[in-house]
C-alpha cells in the first residue's frame, strides 16, 4: 500500500468517526467541521464551556451518560462531563441549524452515533480547554501581581519621607567610596614600583 493510499484510508476512517451518511446525505457530526459556516459569536458560543445553563446540561447528563453515578464523580471530572454534555447539546442544536429537513427519528440516529464516537473527544476538548484558562488566569495572576510590585514600589519611591530618608543613606554611600578611593590613592603613591631585589644591575 503506498503513503497516498495510507493517508486515503486514514481520512476515509476519520471521516466515518466525524460523519453519518442518512438518506444519501453526510451529516457531520464533528461540530467543528462546520466552521466555515461560522460567525465569530457562534464560534465563540461552541468553543467556550460556559454558555449553557446548569440546570440544561443536569437535565441532559443520564440522556449521554446513561452509564455514569454523577453521584461519585469527583469536582474535576465532573466538570469535563458537563462540559462534554454542553458540547452534545451544541452539536445537536448547530446540526439541527444546517440540517432543518431532518426527521426526530433521523437526529435520533445522529444522537446515537454522537454518543458511541465523540464521547473520548469531545471529553478531551474540554480538558484542553479547562488547562488553557488555567494556564491563562496564572498568567494574569502573575502579571497582576508584577503590576502591583511596581506600582508600590512607584508609589513609595514618590513619598517625601523616603526623598528624606534616602538623602543621608546616599551620603554615607558617596563618603565611603570616597573615603575607600583616597585610601586606594595614598597606599599607591607610597608603595615604590619596584622593589629593589626585583632590580637587575646592567654591566
Amino acid at each position: 500500500m503506498t503513503v497516498a493510499q495510507e493517508t486515503d484510508l486514514q481520512l476515509n476512517q476519520r471521516l466515518q468517526k466525524d460523519s453519518i451518511n442518512l438518506a444519501g446525505k453526510v451529516i457531520y457530526i464533528n461540530p467543528f467541521l462546520y466552521w466555515r459556516r461560522f460567525d465569530s459569536n457562534t464560534d465563540r458560543w461552541l468553543r467556550e464551556p460556559g454558555q449553557l445553563t446548569e440546570e440544561q446540561i443536569a437535565l441532559n447528563r443520564c440522556r449521554f451518560y446513561p452509564e455514569i453515578d454523577w453521584n461519585y464523580l469527583d469536582e474535576e471530572e465532573l466538570s469535563i462531563k458537563d462540559g462534554a454534555v454542553e458540547m452534545f447539546l451544541k452539536t445537536l442544536d448547530l446540526i439541527s441549524t444546517y440540517h432543518p429537513e431532518l426527521s426526530a427519528g433521523q437526529l435520533l440516529e445522529i444522537e446515537r452515533k454522537m454518543a458511541v464516537t465523540k464521547k473520548l473527544a469531545f471529553e478531551r476538548w474540554i480538558e484542553k480547554t479547562f488547562r488553557r484558562r488555567s494556564n491563562q488566569a496564572n498568567r494574569e495572576k502573575q502579571r497582576f501581581a508584577r503590576e502591583r510590585f511596581i506600582r508600590s514600589w512607584r508609589e513609595w519611591l514618590s513619598l517625601e519621607a523616603t526623598h528624606q530618608a534616602f538623602v543621608p543613606f546616599f551620603a554615607i554611600i558617596v563618603i565611603s567610596c570616597f573615603t575607600g578611593w583616597s585610601m586606594g590613592i595614598s597606599n599607591n603613591t607610597c608603595s615604590p614600583f619596584f622593589n629593589s631585589t626585583d632590580q637587575t644591575i646592567i654591566k
